[in-house]
């Protein structure tokens, strides 16, 4: 499909004491260097790593810093390494989360710790970067620290779990971040039937803050599919343009597994719960002629000062979301309808917008030199590639 890089969520095993549900929480962890029996062994970890590397694809774990379930080899052999609640004098609970307890960022020999364990991927299974849970939780100067010490054994991609609007100087630690302020006002948009002008505002404040780091962009993920309910739940129709926004935006499309079927069936978070899989995979080539399309027009290429992003114009004030992408001589053009409304005759204004363009996904060419409107249905969206 196009993917080029796979986030592998906990993989170590999960903490018995206390757990929720029949499975746990696999962000409960109970040895940050061991890998979760289910799944096999370390060595078939390091096998599958060096087929994916053989197949082209970089691999990146999840890490989770800020806490560990209350069966952690760590509250046994360093009960120091955790913070202690005052009224019960036992491990502190993370907020609304009983399962699991935080750690004790003040104590140098857990950053120790912590970045050992890190390390131990790095250089034992060759992975190439970490999906940092809860980044925002835990303080800013571990995460530079954590990766001052690991990029000196190779280039390592940071992503963080933090939205730069809320948490803006923890890009100075991460190459990605989350858009979870987008996700959830595009849900009102869908819902309260907003004006555009609502999901402009929000683009620009994300514009503003630069390419610190570059934005993830998504329409589900675990915990949005378990808690909230799948994309088609929260988008209904909207689902698939939002799809083709994530992936043509300036930033980077995330994926969650089972999206390509479409995936409608929230999964259970602290049971084993399975997707549904088919072999009818309708979304597969939706998703490859979107990802592919990143991959080889320059336009599209994140976090590259070189590529622009042009907000268009058109001849109707409608729920219609248009931009051009520029690299040099490359352009894309997006055209998105936001809206239930059918058979919309749009004309642009934008007089930068000319020359030959292929609909990416009908292949039929239209010359903007000469044709200056297009007519797009209701929750329709518009690739054209010049």
């Amino acid at each position: 499909m196009g993917v080029k890089t796979l986030w592998f969520m906990p993989i170590t095993p999960i903490a018995q004491k206390k757990m929720k549900g029949t499975l746990g929480s696999y962000y409960a962890c109970s040895d940050y260097i061991s890998i979760n029996p289910e799944f096999g062994t370390i060595e078939d970890f390091k096998n599958l790593i060096k087929q994916a590397h053989e197949m082209g694809f970089k691999i990146i774990i999840d890490w989770v810093a800020n806490h560990t379930g209350w069966g952690h080899v760590w509250t046994t052999e360093h009960p120091e390494y955790f913070l202690k609640d005052s009224v019960t004098n036992d491990f502190k609970v993370v907020s609304g989360m009983d399962d699991i307890i935080e750690l004790d960022f003040s104590n140098p020999a857990l950053r120790a710790a912590l970045i050992n364990s890190m390390q131990f991927w790095v250089e034992e299974c060759d992975i190439d970067g970490f999906r940092c849970d809860l980044a925002s939780w835990v303080q800013l100067d571990f995460w530079k620290q954590a990766r001052g010490a690991l990029d000196k054994i190779k280039p390592l991609f940071w992503l963080g779990e933090f939205d730069e609007l809320e948490t803006p100087a923890y890009g100075e630690a991460f190459d990605a971040s989350y858009s979870w302020d987008w996700m959830h006002k595009t849900k009102r948009f869908y819902e309260e039937n907003l004006p555009l002008k609502f999901l402009i505002d929000i683009l620009k404040s994300y514009d503003n803050l630069g390419d610190w780091t570059m934005r993830t962009w998504f329409t589900s993920n675990h915990d949005e599919n378990s808690w909230n309910g799948t994309e088609y739940e929260k988008y209904g129709n909207m689902a698939k343009a939002l799809a083709v926004f994530s992936a043509t935006w300036n930033g980077i499309p995330l994926l969650y597994s089972g999206q390509e079927l479409p995936n409608m069936k929230r999964l259970k978070f602290f049971d084993k719960d399975l997707i549904e899989w088919n072999t009818e995979f309708e979304l597969a080539e939706f998703y490859k002629r979107l990802l592919l399309l990143r991959s080889e027009n320059v336009a599209l290429r994140s976090g590259d000062p070189a590529s622009q992003t042009f907000i268009l114009k058109f001849s109707v004030n409608k729920n219609v979301l248009g931009y051009l992408r520029k690299n040099g001589g490359k352009e894309v053009l997006v055209i998105l309808n936001f809206s239930p409304e059918k058979n919309l005759r749009l004309d642009l204004i934008d007089e930068m917008v000319s020359g030959l363009f292929k609909n990416v996904f009908s292949g039929k060419p239209i010359d903007f030199t000469k044709e200056k409107s297009v007519e797009i249905q209701d929750w329709e969206y518009l690739v054209y590639e010049k």
